[in-house]
């Protein structure tokens, strides 16, 4: 018996754009771009320019009790999911142990990590730090916060896949689902800017690649079966087709492998290329744009016209939150409906590092 396919019934971002679904689709439709000169002060690093959320804090959008040592990226990440959890309460908190939740990261908060090192070794006694601050040194941190805020009980799994992070978490919440450990899934992914994480980015890059500026942010979906949907009341925005990964050795590579991974995607989803729609390509700095565009030509055909929704040149290098932020531009871009059926979209990411993932969704 073939598993259950689920479907996308809602979402949530927050974004350069601002808080909120609707900030980052009207930002989307406007093609407006968020990348500004940084203010060093505030965020200090080797980047000039790059896109932050505006004007945010765990004060101001999370609430000022319990949030003295929460970090950016949980935050960011408690936000999002709020964004979902207030629209869906009803249902998501008469089973909570039946919600699940998937958030993909990078290495959780860079700054919180090296801010508790540094503490450690500068203060007067390694244990003068403050323990307060202690778990946000752990990767699940924003996972954790973010389910026990917002009263989800279910299975709490945390992701880490660098630009493909959102794509995976995907990937193992489908899993999770089908292996009946809960009847919906929460899922996506969040990353923060700070000035650890943009001097770690820019010595990790090439000098073409440091053109490229960050960014922050986090998306959020709301998995379930289309019956379960149907029985609330709510119109799938999407159905999740297939997702698929395949690794390559050296950098030249990636373009093939990119390329079998999304036919072989469009393959089991029983979509054909002349069918999607919209294609939301990571667009990483350096030679791997030009090796995932002409992978996704190669898959789809010359012939092949859908709508390129390119994130990054709006919101810039958002990591570990770039595959969720592409899949929410997807759903942006679409109809207010979602998908309309016979259509639908490729999200495609290259890591650096030698993987390839991609995610077809389908009108339901």
């Amino acid at each position: 018996m073939s598993p259950t396919p689920l479907v996308i019934s809602g979402w949530s971002a927050v974004s350069p754009f601002g808080v909120g679904s609707d900030s980052f689709r009207t930002g989307i439709a406007a093609g407006r771009t968020t990348v500004a000169t940084m203010d060093p002060e505030a965020f200090p690093g080797p980047f000039a320019e790059g896109a932050v959320v505006p004007d945010f804090s765990a004060a101001k959008y999370v609430g000022k009790k319990g949030t003295r040592t929460m970090d950016r990226v949980t935050a960011l990440a408690v936000t999002a999911v709020g964004g979902l959890v207030e629209v869906f309460r009803e249902e998501l908190t008469a089973r909570p142990e039946q919600t699940g939740l998937v958030l993909g990261t990078g290495s959780g908060s860079v700054q919180s990590i090296m801010d508790f090192t540094r503490d450690a070794l500068a203060g007067e006694r390694p244990y003068h730090v403050d323990p307060a601050r202690f778990p946000n040194t752990v990767m699940n941190r924003a996972a954790g916060q973010s389910a026990i805020w917002h009263g989800i009980k279910g299975p709490n799994t945390t992701v880490a896949g660098g630009s493909l992070t959102g794509l995976l978490a995907i990937g193992y919440a489908l899993r999770l689902h089908r292996g009946g450990h809960c009847s919906r899934v929460l899922v996506g992914a969040a990353e923060e800017y700070s000035a650890q994480r943009a001097w770690l980015e820019w010595h990790g890059r090439t000098d073409e690649e440091r053109d490229t500026p960050l960014g922050e942010g986090s998306a959020v979906f709301l998995l379930e079966t289309a019956q379960d949907a149907a029985a609330a009341g709510r119109d799938p925005l999407a159905r999740i087709g297939a997702t698929a990964f395949r690794a390559f050795h050296e950098p030249e590579g990636a373009r093939e492998a990119l390329a079998v991974c999304v036919r072989g995607a469009l393959e089991r989803s029983g979509v054909a290329a002349a069918d999607v729609r919209l294609v939301a390509p990571l667009g990483a700095g350096g030679p791997l744009v030009a090796q995932e565009e002409a992978a996704i030509t190669d898959a789809l055909g010359v012939a092949a016209t859908p709508d390129w929704i390119r994130i990054r040149p709006l919101i810039g290098d958002t990591s570990a939150a770039s595959a969720a932020l592409q899949l929410a531009g997807v759903l942006a871009a679409a109809d207010a409906h979602g998908l309309a059926p016979g259509e639908a979209a490729l999200v495609t990411a290259i890591e650096r590092d030698g993987l390839v993932g991609c995610a077809i969704l389908t009108g339901d």
